[in-house]
């Protein structure tokens, strides 16, 4: 057989690299169609997952307002409790403890607030409850008051030495 001329090679050349590409798409039409499954998995998920009413009044769930609204008061707000205890008010207001809510200490006291005479708030151990804000760490700033509560009181309880609500130093004020 006769050698070709030079002009036919190069065309030759490209047509069947051409070819060869051809024969690769079936390759990329999977991994297309493989891609545009998982989107379509991924929309239908995302439909049935993410509720009606999120993205309504912003990136949260617009129900998610009248669902916390319909949960049932916990905390009475330090407004409440000044106004039964006024001899704590009054106490409290000239100490450093003037900016610390009520419950932050006592806890929850709705129920009591509703009915004092039914409820009644229990007995907190100040050993443990100042301890919770007071106890030596070094992330809190240096100007905190923190002491070492065992070294300190040598296990005795806060409210020997300090009132709670104005721990200024007043010795023998058992509360």
């Amino acid at each position: 057989m006769a050698a070709e001329p030079a002009s036919i090679r190069p065309s030759r050349f490209w047509w069947n690299t051409g070819m060869k590409i051809l024969q690769d798409t079936g390759h990329l039409f999977r991994v297309a169609a493989v891609f545009l499954v998982g989107f379509v998995a991924f929309l239908v998920l995302r439909s049935l997952l993410v509720p009606r009413s999120f993205g309504r009044y912003g990136h949260y769930r617009a129900n998610a307002i009248t669902e916390i609204a319909a949960l049932p008061v916990h905390y009475a707000g330090h407004q409440v409790c000044e106004g039964c205890h006024t001899d704590v008010l009054d106490v409290k207001s000239k100490g450093v403890h003037k900016g610390v809510a009520c419950e932050s200490c006592h806890g929850p006291l709705a129920a009591h607030a509703d009915d004092p005479a039914a409820v009644t708030p229990a007995k907190l151990d100040t050993r443990i409850l100042c301890a919770r804000c007071h106890q030596e760490n070094l992330a809190k700033p240096k100007d905190f008051p923190q002491v070492n509560a065992p070294e300190h009181s040598s296990g005795a309880a806060c409210n020997t030495c300090h009132q709670p609500h104005s721990p200024a130093m007043n010795v023998g004020v058992a509360q």
